[in-house]
């Protein structure tokens, strides 16, 4: 016969419990065999009385030990058995439930080991909450990472937010806490309260892990389902397995969702997920854009951060809807054959105290010395990329978009931040690695290891880095010494780029280099060229403010730039307003001003960028060989003196080519030779300055003819008509 506990390890259990300070509250709670008999103990502070309804029968008053602890007991009865707990309170109300605390746990051995080692990738299946039936019963299996504190709960509206009713245990030495709750489903708003080492306050924190969350300011996480939806996207993602990058074209709408458009009929809001969907589908499908990037959609408290500064990783926010609303908006842009491209921000955590800023009480997530921990830039705090269960957070956040949201990659925030330590540090505010170094040696494995996964999880989902600096091998693979990425943003195209084009023409000689300088270093990584928005904030203005000029100028200046940009080497992204022109400076609490395309002037740029992006998905010299010099060749690279610039682009098979030449000064130039590949017909099948998209229609009347005269190093040449500020692509016939 088993020996009955003794009873000073239940009282001293019962205290633990009672200070909100056990590690395993199902030692003392919940139904043990005890001596000749069964135990069954429950905690209800402020309850009256409790009765056990065993579920073969019967009622079974439970005694009141004490401080809200009651114990029934049942001798001669050896086997375990399911019951309910009826709890009766002051004023007549009472609570029939099943016991939490008479479940085995549903966080597993294995689940722990790959916890532990970092090596979980879809621990998002186990942290965090979900629904779920278990040992007969349909509740929801909670487990949060907190391995510093001394106790965690549950709270949450089913339980009115009381830390003492469901308090978690602690699984091994994992750091893990888990409960399963009966009855408690989908859409039930809940957080963990955390209870430190070291006494204190304690700390209300949402799920890390949360698929759904409450709309900012308010801060709950809520229980979500993510295997409900039935996707209807296969055929896209089957083609999007296949697609050769970087030898395809790309071309991305980079789009802030809360600002793109509003409905101004009710009270100026912005646009649900759903909604967006089919507008944004339809216009993006229109323009010819092959891509949408959307400023971060994950949960985020401040909307002056545009997404910026996330506390929700694996939930998308709602401000714009519940997460399947967001599942449908991926869905419809695939249905118009248009990718979704998001972006992820590993580089920094905001520090709200419902977030992940000292989780546990202690600096989890982060490092606890601030020359590790603290961004000086934006007031957030750095991943501790270094720690197993953190690197295996933000690998999982990002798999999971791409996994159980569909979208088509991931463009990752600040990567320049992350790869060094000394990042907008001065001399001492920052630590040297373990060889002297300034390089984040524990940061640049995590995106090795990320960017290693992704392409053999989900081929065809890219990953593209905004990084600022000179950082070799961005896009090499991570087997010869590179960070994996597909693409890498030309930050020093676009700086050089708009800078040349803010420069008044008489003074455009002498920043000829700003245009060519790209070349010498182009073709080490696969580029992507981006005009982001980070061009068009902070009184910088919009693009086309930038432009040198009167009105006219401006626009001429504009298309003239985007002329050249799409037949330049790389990837393409533009910031929405600015494929029409916008004037005004964006705003992210206001719409695009779209009224403007009532002007023909602002008609007539989005009419340019609709041609460009249709021409140059049509044409393989223009993409296939974005990142090898064997598709690029100059044919005037050193005409300063008249703004001049052409050079050609080539096919992979050489068979097919476009000659690109720009005029930037504001004067035609008639009869001016160019030399081409060979004699014969070319037709003019781009020019900025038509008069269908604003210009003066300066031009060649959609030809010019190719004579057997050597010049510019070619076998033939074309004396043509070039448009002032100006840009014209030639084909061959």
């Amino acid at each position: 016969m088993r020996r009955p506990t003794a009873t000073h390890e239940v009282e001293q259990q019962i205290d633990r419990l009672v200070q909100l300070s056990h590690g395993d509250p199902h030692s003392v709670l919940g139904i043990h065999p005890d001596g000749d008999g069964i135990v069954v103990r429950t905690y209800r502070p402020d309850a009256e009385s409790v009765t056990v309804l065993p579920d073969f029968g019967g009622r079974i008053p439970a005694r009141h030990r004490r401080s809200g602890v009651f114990e029934a007991r049942l001798n001669n009865r050896p086997e375990l058995f399911g019951y309910l707990i009826e709890a009766k309170y002051p004023g007549g109300q009472s609570f029939t439930l099943r016991d939490p605390y008479s479940f085995p746990p549903t966080f597993g051995e294995l689940d722990s080991h790959l916890a532990a080692e970092g090596r979980h990738e879809r621990i998002w299946e186990r942290l965090g909450a979900h629904p779920t039936h278990h040992r007969g019963a349909s509740g929801t299996s909670f487990a949060v990472w907190a391995p510093t504190a001394r106790s965690v709960s549950v709270v949450g509206d089913f339980n009115s937010w009381d830390g003492r009713l469901h308090p978690m245990r602690s699984i091994g030495s994992t750091g893990i806490w888990e409960l399963f709750i009966p009855e408690v489903g989908s859409g039930e708003r809940y957080k963990f309260e955390v209870h430190p080492r070291h006494g204190g306050v304690h700390l209300l924190k949402a799920d890390p892990y949360a698929f759904r969350t409450e709309a900012p300011p308010l801060s709950a996480s809520i229980v979500h389902d993510t295997t409900r939806w039935q996707w209807k996207d296969h055929k896209y993602l089957e083609e999007r397995a296949r697609t050769p990058h970087p030898h395809a074209p790309l071309s991305v709408y980079e789009v802030h969702l809360g600002s793109w458009r509003r409905n101004v009929e009710e009270g100026d809001r912005a646009l649900t997920y759903r909604e967006a969907a089919g507008q944004l589908a339809a216009y993006v499908k229109d323009l010819g854009f092959t891509h949408v990037e959307l400023l971060p959609v994950a949960e985020h408290p401040f909307g002056g951060s545009w997404g910026y500064q996330v506390t929700g990783y694996f939930a998308p926010t709602a401000r714009y809807g519940h997460p399947d609303d967001f599942r449908a908006f991926v869905e419809e842009m695939h249905a118009q054959g248009v990718g979704v491209i998001v972006d992820w921000v590993p580089a920094h955590f905001p520090r709200d105290p419902h977030a992940l800023a000292r989780f546990d009480g202690t600096a989890l997530y982060e490092h606890e010395d601030p020359r590790e921990g603290a961004h000086p830039d934006w007031g957030t705090l750095v991943f501790n990329y270094g720690r197993n269960e953190v690197r295996n957070f933000l690998l999982a956040s990002a798999l999971f978009w791409i996994e159980q949201y569909h979208v088509d990659g991931l463009r990752v925030d600040a990567v320049a931040s992350m790869l060094y330590r000394d990042y907008s540090r001065k001399e001492g505010e920052w630590i040297p690695n373990k060889s002297g170094g300034r390089e984040n040696e524990e940061a640049i494995a995590f995106m090795k290891e990320l960017n290693e996964r992704v392409k053999a999880l989900h081929p065809g989902a890219l990953m593209i880095a905004e990084e600022s600096t000179a950082f070799p091998k961005v896009t090499h693979p991570a087997g010869y010494g590179g960070l994996g990425f597909h693409y890498k943003w030309s930050l020093g195209w676009m700086h050089d780029t708009l800078k040349y084009f803010a420069t008044e023409p008489v003074y455009r000689r002498w920043h000829h280099n700003q245009l060519t300088f790209a070349m010498m270093y182009i073709f080490s990584e696969q580029f992507l060229l981006s005009l982001s928005h980070d061009e068009v904030v902070h009184g910088k203005g919009s693009l086309f403010t930038k432009m040198a000029g009167d009105d006219w100028q401006k626009f001429a200046n504009l298309r003239a730039l985007y002329a050249m940009m799409w037949a330049h080497p790389g990837k393409k992204l533009l910031f929405m307003g600015s494929e029409f022109a916008q004037r005004a400076e964006w705003n992210h609490d206001r719409s695009l001003d779209w009224h403007l395309l009532q002007s023909p002037g602002h008609a007539g740029v989005q009419k340019l960028v609709r041609d460009l992006n249709a021409r140059y998905k049509a044409e393989p010299a223009l993409f296939e060989l974005d990142g090898d010099p064997a598709g690029f060749q100059w044919l005037k690279a050193d005409a300063a003196e008249e703004n001049v610039l052409a050079f050609l682009r080539w096919s992979k098979d050489r068979k097919r080519h476009i000659a690109c030449v720009a005029n930037l000064s504001p004067v035609p130039r008639r009869g001016y030779r160019v030399g081409l590949p060979k004699a014969g017909e070319y037709v003019e099948v781009v020019n900025s300055d038509a008069g269908e998209y604003g210009g003066s229609g300066v031009g060649n009347h959609g030809r010019v003819h190719a004579e057997q005269t050597a010049w510019d190093g070619q076998p033939a040449s074309a004396a043509m008509s070039l448009p002032p500020l100006g840009v014209v692509w030639l084909e061959p016939r």
